[in-house]
């Protein structure tokens, strides 16, 4: 990494719906999902030249992931978290990326608010 590992592009509580779970309900029908995302990348250039060139665009790595939701069906969260974060590792300057998905409507009997995983991997 450079020197900029510590530099952080930080995405909170990006909501999407998608397809992801192995109950009949869940393959049947969208769920309510949300996405925290630390995309590690060298910032030093942009922080002096104010330019969007030297960084990485946030509303194209929403994208990125809201075309994975809106394109793809999953059985676990855990793969959705690691095609989210495979994407993420193809963009241009990012280093690492750690990726937390949450259900927001887990389906269980008790009352959890939500379920998630937390992902982190480098390129």
């Amino acid at each position: 990494m450079t020197a900029g590992a510590d530099d952080v592009i930080e995405l909170r509580d990006l909501r999407v719906s998608a397809f992801c779970g192995v109950l009949p309900e869940e393959i049947a029908r969208r769920q309510p999902f949300a996405f925290d995302i630390d995309v590690h990348v060298d910032l030093a250039e942009a922080t002096v030249s104010d330019d969007l060139a030297d960084t990485v665009d946030y509303g194209s790595l929403c994208g990125l992931v809201s075309g994975i939701a809106d394109d793809e069906r999953f059985s676990l969260l855990e793969r959705f978290a690691g095609r989210v974060a495979e994407a993420l590792l193809a963009v241009d300057r990012v280093e690492a990326v750690t990726v937390t998905v949450r259900k927001l409507r887990p389906p269980v009997a008790e009352a959890l608010g939500t379920s998630g995983v937390r992902i982190h991997r480098r390129a």
